[in-house]
């Protein structure tokens, strides 16, 4: 039996009791996971192919058979659509390694679920998150009539946060992204890129179309054909194409392969002059806070305009300046020679997320601090930086804590958003992140995690109030956590141990689980219990 688009998005939705949209099964149909076949000129999914991906759609079983019956299905929020997950300011810019705001709602908001049993925060109380990364806490704290303190180690994480969060005259920062776009457009039309993006599109598609059929996922993925091998010969195919586009536009495709300055390295010399085109005009804007989101805009735009493949976006790996060929979408794939259409995109995308979270702020504080939470003074700090929280602060004391700290060995924080660093000129602090990849995860990695972890809950304390409760989200594959709130004066009084589902890894199909740990001042409670709150 053959479907419809619209019919597959129909099916699904009644399969899985979920809205299953077109575009999600266009999705699947482009990375190759649901088939499609010809007929009478239209592009049809077989029922086959659909119950094949949706077969395991029931995760529940196949997850707790893998992770543990203690798994809490409630806490995969299996049911939330990716808009929800990236709703409004949280989707502002790329940031690995951030938990969806819907974990933060089950834990600070009473209300979320009427089958739990305690409520730990209430409108109105201080939350703290020491790691604070993108902001994902103070921003859910804001939407729940929460005030909240974050702190984090890199300067460019604190911009990110603090910049979600901000005020803006939405006209201005309108009208000021619409100028620097009209700027930008007439730059690039005198570069003649343009007239060799077209040309290079429409060549490449034709030669994709020959060789990169509908039909070729689905049959890399039966066995018959080497991707590896004949994704080299295409490529190589290509090339002399490419060059000889390069060559008759005059188009610049030389690189630094030694420069010790990111931009110099990872973009082509047109990208690179558009880029500090646009920086320049944000920074003669007199109105801070619309130069502020302006920034953001345009490190976001920065960062998708990198010359990499599009496989490696997130894990650079070494300069791309030709066509290649593209193991995520299964053909030959061209590096990108100007920022505008990014840039155009996301300034319409930006403005219209700050506007709908505007409508959902509540009248309360939140404002992320740039230091090391092993020793830093909150309330000294806020008293510098945003006087009114430290005032409430003072006078309340913080309520508790929800974050997640880093994985140990995992990411290099700074290095994720070297970009930035290079163009704003923000000083890195490398050498003081907790549980950097470049530190491995070796046993002495994971000594100098547990005391950098534990100092930083230790540190605290000294703002939390008398009955705090602390919320931790890892992790914990080497059973650190326990000897972490030992040493920080605390004890695990409860975990819930949930399935990830939403993954963006290669792997994102295997199971995988965090737990989010529950911890009080050590001797406030005695008990141990494992939540299930299904």
């Amino acid at each position: 039996m053959l479907l419809t688009l619209k019919q597959a998005s129909q099916w699904a939705s009644e399969y899985l009791k979920k809205n299953v949209t077109t575009a999600n099964i266009s999705y699947l149909i482009q990375y190759g996971h649901i088939e499609t076949v010809f007929e009478n000129g239209s592009k049809m999914i077989p029922m086959d192919s659909l119950k094949k991906y949706y077969g395991h759609a029931n995760r529940e079983i196949r997850w707790k058979n893998q992770l543990g019956a203690d798994i809490n299905w409630t806490l995969s929020f299996e049911k939330i659509k990716e808009a929800e997950t990236t709703k409004h300011v949280h989707r502002l810019h790329p940031y690995k390694g951030k938990f969806i705001p819907q974990l933060v709602e089950y834990f600070l908001d009473g209300h979320v679920d009427e089958f739990k049993k305690e409520v730990y925060f209430q409108a109105g109380d201080i939350v703290l998150d020491p790691f604070c990364g993108s902001g994902t806490t103070l921003v859910q704290a804001n939407e729940l009539g929460m005030h909240a303190v974050g702190i984090d180690i890199s300067a460019f994480n604190a911009f990110i946060s603090n910049a979600k969060l901000g005020h803006y005259n939405f006209i201005q920062l309108y009208e000021q992204s619409k100028e620097i776009t009209s700027e930008l457009r007439n730059y690039v039309s005198t570069l003649g890129i343009r007239e060799f993006e077209a040309e290079l599109a429409e060549t490449l598609s034709s030669f994709n179309n020959k060789y990169f059929p509908i039909s070729f996922k689905s049959q890399v993925r039966a066995g018959e054909i080497d991707q590896k091998k004949y994704g080299a010969e295409k490529e190589a195919a290509f090339l002399a194409t490419y060059l000889k586009l390069v060559s008759d536009h005059k188009i610049d495709i030389q690189m630094s392969r030694d420069s010790a300055r990111f931009m110099k390295q990872w973009y082509l010399p047109g990208v690179r002059a558009e880029i500090e085109l646009v920086h320049s005009k944000i920074q003669r804007i007199k109105d801070a806070a619309v130069q502020e989101a302006l920034m953001l805009i345009l490190s976001r735009t920065i960062r998708s305009c990198r010359a990499t493949t599009h496989a490696d976006l997130g894990t650079l790996r070494e300069p791309m300046t030709t066509t290649y060929y593209c193991r995520k979408h299964g053909k030959v794939c061209k590096p990108l020679f100007s920022i505008l259409g990014w840039w155009e995109r996301y300034c319409k995308d930006s403005i219209e997320r700050w506007i709908e979270f505007n409508q959902l702020k509540s009248d309360t504080c939140q404002h992320c601090i740039t230091g090391d939470s092993r020793t830093i003074d909150i309330f000294k700090m806020l008293k510098r930086e945003n006087p009114q929280l430290e005032e409430f602060t003072h006078a309340k004391r913080i309520k508790g804590i929800f974050t997640s700290p880093p994985y140990v060995g995992l990411i290099n924080y700074h290095e994720q958003h070297a970009y930035a660093y290079d163009l704003f000129g923000f000083k890195r602090l490398d050498e003081l992140e907790i549980g950097p990849l470049f530190r491995g995860k070796g046993r002495e990695a994971r000594e100098s995690y547990i005391h950098g972890v534990a100092a930083v809950f230790k540190n605290c304390k000294r703002f939390l109030a008398d009955d705090y409760d602390v919320f931790i989200v890892a992790n914990d594959k080497y059973n650190m956590y326990p000897t972490i709130a030992e040493r920080a004066g605390m004890s695990i009084v409860n975990q819930h141990k949930r399935p990830v589902l939403n993954r963006t890894e290669k792997n994102r199909e295997s199971a995988y689980s965090e737990t989010i740990f529950h911890l009080k001042e050590k001797g406030s409670e005695n008990e141990f219990t494992t939540a299930n709150d299904d």
